[in-house]
């Protein structure tokens, strides 16, 4: 297996957390504890670095009562053009 695809997969794995934790974000306010909670976690710490870098340029939208948040979707484009690009150049 070549760089580039190497690159890509690595890239759509990560994409795959940053989905699991967005998905998870909605259910986890709810449960403070246990295996779900712990899990959270751990992806927060892989993928908050990353996806807080659109939080801060695209703060949660304000809907009624609650937030939509867009950055996990922002930061999903990002990388899915950064993985276009590699096999471009690569």
């Amino acid at each position: 297996m070549g760089l580039g695809p190497l690159i890509v997969r690595v890239i759509d794995f990560y994409v795959l957390l940053i989905v699991v934790y967005a998905i998870m974000g909605w259910f986890v306010g709810m449960t403070r504890g246990g295996i779900v909670y712990d899990l959270y976690r751990v992806l927060a710490s892989i993928c908050e670095p990353f996806v807080g870098l659109f939080r801060r340029v695209l703060p949660p939208l304000m809907v009624g009562s609650g937030g939509v948040d867009f950055s996990p979707l922002i930061a999903i484009v990002v990388l899915q053009l950064i993985s276009w690009a590699v096999l471009q150049v690569l």
